[in-house]
């Protein structure tokens, strides 16, 4: 079943990011072992549950030793660990802060931009294996662009913008103060043409016109 857009354009944008891909009857599925970005860990699933498909789900994760986790449209059953709003951010969409400057920064920083990405997250002990994994994988990718949010000295945002379609993309990215949200999606828009694709996290407070819904969701166990 071919992925609906919102779906795809994640996959596209997680997929050199991820160490593997499989290809199930149900959708594609991400598997980074030992990297704790869930869009990296999950199947991508256009369908509605079924029976066939869950099962079928269940079998890969169990013989992987990896949660069943989905990323989908529809509601699963099982834990929802979080939903996304994925749609077009236009640069100065909300008030500019005069207090956060967003700069474009080389990959000598990448150690500092994993620190910020994991602490937004909450899971600064992370920062070491973002830091190996993402210097692997953004190795010879001219594509992508280190972003890093600043408060005075302080790094309080980082986000990782990708070069595709019309304007770009940004579906990573954290902040450590809501005041930074809008500087950097601002910063990635200005990076091409006034405009990227972006995701939102559901409780977020930032406007997307027309966004599509997408969930996380835990599968329950059988």
């Amino acid at each position: 079943m071919p992925l609906p857009d919102p779906l795809a354009e994640l996959l596209r944008y997680f997929e050199p990011l991820a160490a593997e891909r499989h290809d199930l009857g149900s959708g594609p599925v991400l598997q980074t072992p030992g990297v704790n970005v869930l869009a990296l860990n999950a199947a991508y699933v256009a369908q509605a549950p079924t029976e066939a498909a869950e099962a079928e789900l269940h079998t890969f994760f169990t013989g992987h030793d990896a949660p069943p986790l989905v990323l989908s449209p529809y509601t699963w059953d099982g834990q929802d660990v979080g939903g996304l709003r994925v749609g077009r951010w236009e640069a100065g969409a909300d008030a500019a802060s005069e207090t956060v400057i967003v700069e474009q920064v080389s990959r000598l920083q990448l150690s500092l931009w994993a620190a910020v990405l994991a602490e937004s997250y909450e899971a600064l002990d992370w920062a070491g294996l973002l830091t190996r994994h993402f210097a692997a994988r953004l190795e010879g990718r001219r594509d992508f662009a280190l972003l890093l949010a600043y408060a005075g000295h302080d790094p309080v945002g980082a986000g990782l913008w990708r070069a595709e379609g019309e304007g770009g993309a940004m579906h990573l990215w954290g902040t450590l103060d809501p005041a930074a949200d809008a500087p950097l999606l601002n910063a990635a828009a200005q990076l091409a043409g006034g405009r990227v694709r972006v995701s939102l996290p559901d409780a977020s407070p930032l406007h997307l016109p027309d966004a599509e819904v997408l969930t996380f969701t835990l599968l329950s166990g059988r």
